[in-house]
């Protein structure tokens, strides 16, 4: 009878004041928003979306029309653990845009148009993605108190030699760095120590002098495939005594560069695609017995004008078997 009498008198319920009201988290308009997962890619958009919710663990937002990521555009996601900006036209990034990203340990930010890495990164950062953009020079701080930074991978910048000022990884702790299509002349001197995986390809190197790998006795795989490498100098492989995997393939090597047979754990070397006119016995296997640890699995030689038919079946007594040897005929 009470609420009859009040719709009869059009009297309103009390309005509650808005603190009393819930929060809550709207998924961008067009985007996708499922457990923490926010996915807003290929839409065309050019600015990051407002009204992320602020629990959002990992948000999408490649292949868009992003030129500029401003300074509160993931203010508040503190919980955020990747971030996807792949394929955008960013340009910009204001130096405080990562501010509130206290969490965020993958940032893939490669195919835009940076001309810089980002000033004041998380230093929560392990992954970092920024391939294909425009970038020239590496700034000496710029990865400062990155201490949990494990992976970087810059391939595809118009890097020189001159633009990786010096220092400018100091302190960090990668596994992994891959600074491939490029245009460095010469290997790197002053990357991590603690490398393990070195991807330098498709670059202007020409030579591998003396000292040239003597920081990264670490390293387990190193890549220098597609380059223009002629000489490799007497002792300069020895410093990697870990090293499993060589790739020297696509330069322009005369001869089997010298210290393989030192190298003990060494499994797989890409040759192939060079000017290789012989090969000597002991080119890959020490002298002796208990020397070398593990036996090659792999050895690509094939594209080199190199007599096949005159290799001593000797120069391989250290590979698994014979499947494991890439020969082929030399065609010019």
């Amino acid at each position: 009878m009470a609420m009859m009498n009040d719709e009869g008198s059009g009297t309103m319920p009390p309005k509650l004041p808005d603190e009393t009201l819930p929060h809550m988290d709207l998924c961008p308009f067009g985007c996708h928003c499922h457990l923490r997962v926010v996915q807003c890619s290929d839409l065309g958009l050019t600015e990051v979306p407002k009204n992320i919710p602020r629990d959002t663990s990992l948000l999408d937002l490649q292949n868009n029309k992003i030129t500029e990521l401003k300074r509160d555009d993931f203010k508040g996601l503190t919980k955020l653990y990747a971030l996807v900006l792949v394929n955008n036209k960013i340009s910009k990034v204001h130096e405080k845009a990562f501010e509130s990203l206290h969490h965020l340990q993958k940032l893939y930010i490669s195919k835009n148009n940076l001309v810089e890495i980002p000033e004041n990164l998380p230093g929560s950062l392990v992954e970092l993605r920024i391939h294909e953009n425009k970038i020239k020079r590496v700034r000496k701080d710029v990865f400062n108190g990155m201490k949990h930074m494990n992976c970087i991978e810059m391939g595809g910048n118009p890097l020189e030699n001159s633009g990786l000022e010096s220092g400018a990884f100091d302190g960090l702790k990668l596994n992994y760095l891959r600074i491939s299509e490029a245009k460095l002349t010469g290997v790197p001197k002053d990357l991590p120590e603690t490398l393990h995986e070195l991807y330098l390809d498709h670059n202007q190197i020409q030579a591998i002098e003396l000292e040239d790998l003597i920081r990264y006795s670490k390293l387990y795989r190193l890549g220098l495939g597609y380059n223009k490498i002629r000489v490799i100098e007497n002792g300069s492989l020895p410093f990697m005594p870990t090293l499993r995997e060589l790739h020297l393939d696509n330069n322009k090597l005369s001869k089997v560069p010298p210290g393989l047979p030192e190298l003990k754990y060494l499994q797989v070397v890409y040759l192939h695609t060079n000017n290789i006119t012989a090969i000597g016995v002991n080119d890959f296997c020490p002298v002796g017995f208990g020397v070398k640890r593990a036996f090659y699995n792999g050895i690509s030689l094939f594209n080199n004008p190199v007599p096949y038919w005159e290799v001593l079946p000797a120069t391989f007594r250290c590979v698994t078997d014979r499947l494991a040897i890439q020969f082929g005929n030399y065609k010019k």
